[in-house]
């Protein structure tokens, strides 16, 4: 299985970008249409820092979902919204990566196929978790989910977090970068908020949908600040 996951982080400066940036949520759909070899996307919002429900309004997220690389690297290289997006950001990073393990849907799709060509000790994973919360249980889950991020923040391992989704408050998604699996492992299942945050999904019922899925990276480009060392490890 040759497909690819690649995720655009984007961030941006002054009213005008972000204004720019927040149209694009909806705007951007429009060049995303009927392109060769992408079977999968999501225009992804994001939340302040310590996954808060109020919006950061400076990064966005595009993720996609790729038949093989050829078919992501011509879109990138020749894609009028990637030229739009480094034009007007301010950092702007592509992760590439492979889809170790995965379970549960999104958008009633399961996206992500496991990998053919998975490294024995990959240099980098990715986490990415998302749902859909049931109406009734968003007072629920928005008092409680917060405080499991305090922990994360201090995690050995963690190269970046961020809270996303396609639509706030109800659709949210968090993509976690590790320097190895077995931290990002450790921090999953030792870590007493992040496990009673697993029991109290169970015990409420809090998703109508949820989806979660581990990446190897395996390719980084761009100049996001947290991944300039992990850029240098993939590669070295």
């Amino acid at each position: 299985m040759n497909q690819i996951t690649t995720l655009c982080l984007i961030k941006y400066k002054g009213f005008s970008n972000k204004f720019w940036a927040l149209s694009m949520m909806q705007f951007a759909h429009k060049y995303l249409k009927q392109i060769d070899g992408l079977t999968f996307y999501k225009l992804l919002g994001s939340g302040q820092d310590g996954f808060k429900p109020q919006p950061d309004w400076s990064v966005y997220g595009l993720l996609q979902v790729w038949e093989n690389e050829e078919k992501a690297q011509a879109f990138i290289e020749s894609s009028k919204l990637i030229k739009k997006y480094k034009k007007r950001s301010d950092r702007f990073s592509i992760l590439y990566m492979k889809s170790i393990k995965a379970h549960g849907l999104w958008s009633g799709t399961e996206p992500f196929l496991k990998s053919s060509s998975l490294s024995a000790n990959p240099k980098a994973v990715a986490i990415i978790t998302r749902a859909s919360i049931k109406t009734p249980e968003l007072f629920r889950f928005w008092k409680y989910v917060p405080k499991t991020q305090h922990a994360i923040q201090h995690a050995k391992g963690l190269m970046y977090t961020k809270g996303m989704g396609e639509f706030p408050i109800w659709e949210m998604a968090t993509i976690s970068v590790w320097d190895s699996m077995e931290n990002a492992i450790a921090y999953a299942y030792s870590t007493d908020a992040h496990a009673k945050a697993i029991k109290m999904t169970r015990q409420y019922n809090w998703y109508k949908e949820e989806l979660f899925s581990r990446f190897e990276v395996y390719k980084t480009e761009g100049n996001w600040t947290e991944f300039k060392r992990l850029e240098v490890e993939v590669r070295g």
